[in-house]
């Protein structure tokens, strides 16, 4: 009883802090994006990379920058890692082999921070620092970025212009992830987290052995990790090191840092919609909605999996503790796991692969959804959006009515790219594990090979993860191999930046629009019925595409 009145006092202190800080924190994020001062720092940033920051840029010009910042970014990741032996601060580490340095490098460039490798054991200090943590920065403001511009492709009429990419990603890190970090890093430590420079040192211990207790720059990169819905752990236990997760009070903070941005999003996109006059705050709120909805639901039946567990182990314990850290619990175990599934954060503080059948599909579910309960950093926002799109849509197919949203006509181009954004993930998660599955050698992968519904969901969390940028892992599958080294990359790769190219070509047809004037046939989209339209559109468009491989994984497991 105790327990599940700590679990609810938990869970009742995150809302609450959200709420406190989602009317000033989303405010000030829209007076980041709308605001025409520059900072000195700024300019300066500006003045080095040649950029002009009165210009704004037509969709196709902000998506090049994107994706040639992208590039860069993979390249350099790529670079640093296969040359780490010869820096400073390697502390006796080799370099990374090439599928290992491509699949890294990609997936910090794509906000997924996978990781086949263990962190303590394979990276430099420097590396970890110059490398894994800038593209920590870097790739949570590219898709906030994407995200604002979608929001501006709404709001504007007759204009190409959606802002200037280079602008906007300065911003999002200037004024908004960083000082968040140095105030989260500065709390972590406080609580414990690691901060310093030291190499793995080696003591002996009372029984003759020796034991290696790493150092290393923690908190500076946890506190990005989380607040960026990045999730790469600089230990192989992630969120669950003593060093990474010190208490159970600094593991709640992690989960409010990386809810923090995608909740409070929404009321940034209700702010713009209201200052640019099409629409109020509540369009923001009506979004926010769908996306607690399914979360709720969704930590709800993750918790109760997890509680009412069978066996005689599970039973004789209370609930299923194998693969829990003691410290924090069945309840915030399955907070933060949630959490973190359905942010495409991939960060843990407990071991995913040995939840129950039905916790662990309600975590598999969580990824497949889109990670749109509330996302990543922008991802989720924009996911969202197109959800919505697609649900007015449907909605204007029912009564034969052109669909709009905010005055924006849903034509056919605009379904095209909206039916493209959709099908781009189911695609690269069920061929790649149709692919994997048939394979001879994924069976060698799996530990868990003799149940193989448990061992296809393991290959499918994998391929849901990637494609999906989420980073977290079942870890009963052995994915440091070629196969599945450059499989996954290639989701991460398709799955992040190909849906980028399909919403910003979408903002820029919708911002060239005029809006058309709202009459009594048009469906308010800031009430009820949306909000249960859009969380419908979600589950169907989820389920149907899903269902027949979640019947053959968890589904079966959990009824075996």
């Amino acid at each position: 009883m105790s327990d599940t009145v700590a679990g609810l006092l938990q869970i009742a202190l995150l809302f609450s802090v959200l709420a406190v800080v989602y009317v000033p924190f989303g405010d000030y994020m829209a007076r980041v994006y709308s605001s025409e001062r520059h900072l000195r720092v700024e300019r300066i940033v500006y003045r080095l990379c040649g950029v002009n920051a009165d210009n704004e840029q037509r969709w196709s010009a902000y998506l090049r920058g994107v994706l040639a910042f992208s590039l860069l970014s993979v390249l350099a990741l790529y670079a640093l890692q296969r040359v780490q032996q010869w820096l400073p601060l390697n502390i006796g580490m080799s370099p990374m082999s090439p599928d290992g340095a491509w699949n890294t490098a990609v997936s910090f460039t794509s906000n997924t921070n996978w990781q086949s490798y263990s962190g303590e054991a394979a990276m430099s200090h420097l590396t970890q620092m110059a490398g894994l943590a800038v593209q920590n920065f870097v790739s949570a403001a590219v898709g906030i970025v994407v995200a604002i511009a979608l929001v501006r492709g709404l709001v504007r009429r007759r204009t190409e212009l959606l802002g200037n990419f280079w602008v906007d990603l300065t911003r999002t890190v200037v004024r908004i992830l960083l000082p968040i970090c140095v105030v989260g890093g500065l709390i972590l430590v406080a609580g414990g987290a690691i901060q310093n420079l030291d190499p793995h040192t080696v003591y002996g211990t009372i029984d003759g052995g020796t034991q290696t207790i790493p150092g290393g720059p923690v908190a500076s990169q946890e506190v990005i990790k989380e607040l960026g819905t990045n999730g790469g752990g600089f230990f192989n236990a992630n969120s669950a090191h003593p060093f990474e997760g010190p208490t159970s009070w600094t593991s709640l903070f992690e989960i409010f840092l990386l809810l923090v941005i995608p909740v409070s999003l929404t009321r940034t996109y209700g702010t713009l919609v209201a200052r640019a006059g099409a629409g109020t705050h509540r369009h923001g709120l009506a979004i926010l909605a769908a996306m607690g909805a399914v979360y709720l639901v969704s930590l709800a039946g993750t918790i109760a999996g997890e509680l009412q567990a069978k066996g005689v182990a599970t039973e004789a314990a209370g609930a299923a503790m194998e693969g829990k850290e003691v410290r924090f619990g069945e309840w915030l175990s399955a907070l933060f796991a949630t959490s973190t599934t359905s942010t495409s954060t991939g960060a843990v503080n407990s071991f995913h692969d040995s939840y129950t059948a039905s916790g662990g599909g309600l975590l598999l579910f969580n990824m497949l959804l889109g990670e749109v309960t509330p996302g990543g950093v922008g991802s989720g926002l924009y996911g969202m959006l197109i959800l919505a799109m697609l649900a007015i849509f449907l909605g204007g197919l029912m009564i034969g009515r052109t669909p709009e949203y905010l005055g924006k006509r849903i034509g056919s181009f605009e379904i095209k790219m909206i039916a493209l954004f959709v099908l781009t993930t189911p695609t690269l998660v069920l061929v790649g594990t149709a692919v994997a599955m048939a394979l001879p050698g994924t069976v060698d992968s799996m530990a868990n090979a003799d149940v193989r519904p448990h061992g296809l969901a393991e290959v499918m969390y994998g391929f849901a993860s990637g494609a999906n940028n989420n980073g977290s892992a079942f870890a009963g599958l052995g994915a440091d191999t070629s196969f599945f080294n450059t499989a996954i990359g290639m989701a991460m790769l398709f799955g992040r930046f190909l849906p980028m190219v399909f919403v910003l070509t979408l903002a820029g047809s919708l911002a060239q629009q005029q809006p058309a004037p709202e009459t009594a046939g048009t469906l308010p989209t800031h009430k009820p019925l949306f909000v249960t339209m859009v969380v419908a559109t979600t589950l169907i468009i989820t389920g149907l595409t899903f269902f027949p491989a979640l019947a053959l994984g968890p589904i079966a497991e959990a009824l075996s």
